[in-house]
């Protein structure tokens, strides 16, 4: 019993690659609006109540292929904060590498990136489902401030006494162990992360930036720097007392 039990889910897991491959393709010709269970079933010659065993409806397989497309850029972010391209010791430059992974995913898998980062899908709400993987990126850079924090110490970025509030707030939310202030620049610094990512896969930087990844490893030091990481002499790189 046990060894029919494997073989039907190994098959279960089988198909469940196929039928997310297909859609996969589905989004790359359509776009995600106009992914379609029927269709999917049809390119793999299935019958419609066949997929919907896999799959019950369209979102559902939606919310499949957002946790993988979250999933996979989240592993690249943990694979370069945990990789050997810089020294351990130096936690500005990891932060660049860690930026540079997300946005080398990103270009390699442009569709992807635009179901999780594009327009919303109409009709389409996000499950609770996908919270914890569209975490993982603003972890790994949560990390890497936190290590820097309790290693070296950070160089705290300005903070507007208006600000203050919201910043502790978000430092409760997100960050306990972290300064408000080091929080508030780390949201910012992530958006304009993903902003830059975004404006090179849309066109945006068309017939405006020629030399882009230069252009993103620039920015992705200043942005470190605006977070308040130190350059591996120790230095402060940012404004504001240095806190440790």
């Amino acid at each position: 019993m046990s060894t029919i039990r494997g073989a039907r889910e190994r098959a279960r897991i089988e198909v469940t690659a196929a039928i997310k491959d297909e859609a996969r393709k589905q989004l790359a010709a359509d776009g995600a609006a106009k992914l379609s269970l029927r269709a999917v079933a049809r390119e793999l010659g299935m019958v419609s109540s066949a997929l919907y065993r896999y799959f019950p409806s369209r979102d559902e397989l939606l919310t499949a292929l957002i946790v993988d497309a979250y999933d996979a850029i989240g592993e690249a972010a943990e694979s370069a904060r945990a990789g050997r391209a810089v020294p351990v010791d130096s936690p500005a430059a990891r932060w660049t590498e860690v930026a540079c992974a997300v946005r080398s995913w990103a270009l390699g898998h442009p569709h992807e990136y635009a179901l999780i980062y594009g327009s919303p899908v109409p009709g389409y709400t996000a499950p609770q489902d996908t919270v914890g993987p569209a975490s993982r990126v603003g972890q790994v850079l949560i990390g890497l401030l936190r290590d820097a924090h309790h290693d070296r110490g950070l160089a705290l970025p300005p903070l507007d006494g208006a600000l203050r509030p919201e910043a502790t707030r978000m430092a409760a939310d997100l960050a306990p162990d972290l300064p408000p202030e080091v929080v508030a620049a780390l949201v910012s610094a992530w958006a304009q992360l993903f902003g830059l990512i975004s404006f090179e896969l849309f066109g945006q930087f068309n017939r405006v930036v020629e030399e882009r990844e230069l252009l993103f490893r620039h920015a992705a030091r200043e942005l470190g720097r605006s977070v308040g990481l130190l350059p591996s002499d120790g230095s402060p790189s940012g404004t504001g007392a240095t806190s440790t």
